[in-house]
């Protein structure tokens, strides 16, 4: 089995049991999709590209009051709801799901999922270059 039959597995897996479930993006903290779950290449590629904005703001916000690490957000809309998890090493997971899915039960299996696809992730942060005197 492949790393991305791996990661689709373990996606299906938890993601599944969340009513009304529409996709979901896995993406590098530097917004390149890395996998993606029941939605399309582009549209995956854009939602990475987007929450990846997301997910550094709320990493600043945190270091700024002293928070620690970002466990979770939720971004509640009108008809959906978007949740957006760290997993492993520089690596993020956003889930978007209709309004029919309970908050609990969304966030217990994106959280869960997420400590899975950690076990297989180990995508390092992009470190610059030392510069030399």
């Amino acid at each position: 089995m492949t790393t991305n039959d791996m990661i689709y597995s373990i996606l299906d897996n938890h993601l599944s049991r969340i009513a009304g479930i529409e996709g979901a993006v896995l993406l590098s903290n530097d917004g390149i999709k890395l996998s993606a779950y029941q939605l399309e290449r582009d549209q995956a590629e854009r939602i990475a590209a987007a929450s990846s904005g997301i997910a550094a703001t709320m990493k600043a916000i945190s270091r700024e009051v002293g928070g620690g690490r970002v466990i979770r957000q939720l971004v509640e809309m009108d008809d959906r709801y978007l949740c957006i998890v760290g997993c492993g090493e520089g690596s993020t997971l956003i889930v978007a799901t209709s309004r029919k899915a309970r908050l609990g039960e969304l966030g217990g299996e994106v959280v869960r999922a997420s400590q899975a696809l950690g076990e297989w992730l180990g995508t390092p942060e992009r470190t610059r270059a030392p510069q030399s005197s």
